[in-house]
């Protein structure tokens, strides 16, 4: 096994850690504000999973979904914001 190789997953397991840790505040966030931060950050989440795939598996579909899930995330974040706010879509 090379050293880049123990590096990726040595990284891949630090993203699962946080993405445990983000779905607990998902879980048991005491407030709505809390659980849609968890949401976003564990997006994030998948976007860096996605990009140590892209380079472990040398894939560069897993960059093309990376990018999609960023985009996603993004728009989902943005609605749920404006949600919570009491707003409307189109305000």
């Amino acid at each position: 096994m090379t050293p880049f190789v123990s590096f990726l997953m040595i990284v891949m397991a630090g993203l699962l850690v946080a993405a445990f840790m983000c779905l607990y505040r998902i879980s048991r966030g005491p407030t709505a504000p809390d659980r849609a931060i968890a949401i976003d950050i564990l997006g994030t989440l998948v976007v860096g999973v996605c990009c140590v795939m892209a380079m472990w598996t040398g894939q560069a579909f897993y960059m093309s979904i990376g990018i999609a899930w960023a985009l996603l995330s993004f728009i989902g974040a943005i609605a749920l914001a404006k949600y919570l706010e009491g707003r409307q879509y189109d305000e």
